[in-house]
């Protein structure tokens, strides 16, 4: 598995870390854990790219249901359904963009505004699949807000909060924006990209317990 190409991950080699997933909850409908970096969250084409988030938590939860997905270099919070009911209730929420997510990234340069909206449509760059692009006539609709946590000379660390759930939505804006996020090896230029991996963490979700419709909110420190 050490050195396999990952198709989703052009020049990079998926080498998956060890040790066990921190669960943040558990209960008889949804569990909550934070995805490491570098672990992909549903396997890959072929068995050397089978080593994957879900297919370990089913070692303990063999009941274990996706309901969405963090890219393979991003760690956090996500949420699983352990019922086929819990994994529609979820689902409708993913959908109707009830859930309500929070990230946590470096990126370069400083960002000299404190707050600020990125509304910027989205589509699939084909010729360069998987990566993504922005385009005003075709794209599908992308809106991140951000703020800003501490701005340096070099880089600045904000919050971001997807309003949609395009793929590597934040990534995108974030180089739009003229300021991509530090170890991404997708987006970021040389510069910087020179990091052991992507900062960018799923720092809080809150959503509503399929079971009552609690609400109930998660959150997992950023390891940097």
């Amino acid at each position: 598995m050490r050195g396999t190409r990952l198709s989703d991950s052009p020049g990079t080699a998926y080498d998956p870390p060890e040790g066990d997933i921190p669960v943040l909850h558990a209960d008889h409908e949804i569990l909550v854990v934070d995805k490491p970096a570098g672990l992909l969250s549903v396997p890959g084409k072929g068995e050397a790219l089978a080593d994957c988030l879900i297919a370990r938590l089913a070692t303990a939860f063999p009941e274990v249901l996706l309901v969405h997905r963090l890219d393979r270099d991003t760690s956090g919070v996500m949420v699983f359904a352990l019922t086929p009911h819990a994994q529609r209730h979820l689902g409708l929420q993913f959908e109707k963009r009830q859930m309500k997510k929070t990230y946590v990234a470096r990126v370069a340069g400083r960002i000299a505004e404190k707050t600020g909206e990125i509304d910027l449509p989205l589509i699939v760059d084909w010729p360069n699949r998987p990566l993504q692009k922005v385009d005003h006539a075709a794209g599908k609709p992308a809106l991140t807000g951000w703020r800003v946590m501490k701005a340096g000379d070099d880089e600045t660390r904000v919050r971001l909060f997807p309003k949609t759930g395009r793929s590597h939505q934040l990534r995108v804006h974030m180089l739009a924006l003229g300021h991509p996020i530090l170890g991404d090896p997708l987006y970021a230029p040389e510069h910087a990209g020179a990091y052991p991996r992507m900062m960018l963490h799923a720092e809080e979700l809150r959503l509503r317990h399929p079971d009552g419709g609690r609400g109930m909110q998660f959150r997992a420190r950023p390891p940097f």
